[in-house]
């Protein structure tokens, strides 16, 4: 098993830092999962039991120069890490203006992914600064929990605002309230609301828009102004927003009445999943 990637341009290496910030934001604790052509970082909690589940992928050729892994056999070609989120992002807090990055992965009396950072001095000559970041193997047997969530058909899908916007929303709301209710329509209309014994707050969003292939599904059956509704913990909102520091390119909100949202994000070339559980 085998592993090592280096980083050299500098706009691939500043949007790989942002990704992993991003990652120590919406988990603590994330599986790093490396195939030949792809990198997903997992967040795997039971949706079923109330946790949020994330999928986040990266094409590899987009980000490194160089890619070598060998995973645990011919027949599974994988490697399935499990790491804390935030020492990734905090070795690579050193990397801005880097010349180049390696991570590898090395076993140092026990297993690490080993960041190597290329600094150039102010002589101009380069210094190297290494992080060993402790990690799991995860074996294969317990890889059959950690695919790819199949996303069941929503009752709606939209577009959604802009995210900073919906941030500084949901903050306020979560000094009223500890739920919120997204509900959302086929005429592209968005309202988050919360829901007290004293009080009533909604905010609405019109003219977002609907993706095409939910609205020509779903558009046929369902009144296209009947909302569909998910009430959920606002504080799981509130960190999936936290957690997106750059505008996404595209985003989708997919709404499962009464039983889950699904975000489906695409930030330039880094794809983010993200669910979470109506609370009951």
């Amino acid at each position: 098993m085998k592993f090592r990637a280096k980083i050299v341009d500098t706009a691939c290496l500043n949007h790989f830092t942002r990704v992993s910030n991003m990652i120590a934001k919406l988990a603590k604790t994330c599986t790093l999962r490396i195939s030949p052509d792809k990198l997903n970082f997992i967040l795997s909690d039971k949706v079923a039991n109330g946790g949020v589940s994330m999928w986040c992928e990266l094409e590899q050729e987009n980000f490194f120069s160089e890619f070598q892994m060998e995973g645990v056999s011919a027949e599974n070609n994988e490697i399935y890490l499990e790491l804390t989120s935030e020492n990734l992002s905090r070795a690579l807090k050193t990397a801005q203006n880097a010349r180049a990055l390696k991570i590898k992965l090395t076993n140092k009396h026990f297993p690490c992914l080993t960041v190597s950072i290329e600094l150039l001095s102010v002589s101009n000559s380069s210094r190297v600064v290494t992080h060993d970041i402790p990690i799991r193997v995860i074996p294969r047997k317990l890889w059959k929990d950690l695919q790819e969530p199949t996303v069941p058909d929503a009752d709606v899908s939209i577009y959604l605002p802009v995210l900073k916007t919906m941030k500084s929303i949901v903050e306020k709301m979560k000094n009223i309230s500890n739920h919120l209710i997204i509900e959302a329509n086929l005429n592209g209309e968005l309202n988050l609301k919360i829901e007290t014994e004293l009080v009533c707050v909604t905010t609405h969003f019109k003219d977002l828009g609907n993706p095409p292939s939910a609205s020509e599904d779903a558009s046929q059956a369902r009144n296209p102004e009947q909302m569909a509704e998910v009430r959920i913990d606002i504080r799981r909102l509130l960190q999936f927003l936290a957690g997106q520091q750059v505008n996404p390119t595209k985003a989708v909100c997919n709404i499962m009445s009464n039983k889950i949202v699904h975000f489906d994000l695409l930030h330039e070339d880094v794809s983010l999943q993200y669910f979470i559980p109506a609370f009951s």
